[in-house]
């Protein structure tokens, strides 16, 4: 499964983890991940640690993550961004938006 989910002991941070290419074709799966959650995490960690590739649509995905999560009061960190993926982000401003690790 490209895309996983691991909610915290406490319930207060929710993991997402994709792996490969984080493109439109996780798209369901990702979406998915944060909306079956019963309660709305305080925190959300997405780990990009065996994520290859990320285009536009993963940008649109991580706004609309945002938005589900509060908009400007959310807490979302992007983690273990290799180089690439890195670039990518900075050059979108997003760490304007999101804590980037």
């Amino acid at each position: 499964m490209p895309v996983t989910e691991k909610l915290s002991a406490d319930g207060e941070t929710l993991t997402i983890q994709v792996q490969g290419r984080f493109d439109f074709s996780v798209h369901q799966e990702f979406r998915a991940s944060y909306e079956r959650q019963k309660a709305k995490p305080q925190q959300y960690v997405i780990d990009l640690k065996d994520t290859i590739y990320l285009d536009s649509s993963a940008l649109g995905m991580l706004l609309l993550l945002r938005d589900h999560a509060g908009g400007v009061s959310s807490r979302i960190k992007i983690a273990n961004c290799n180089n690439d993926i890195r670039k990518i982000l900075t050059i979108s401003n997003f760490g304007q938006l999101f804590s980037i690790e």
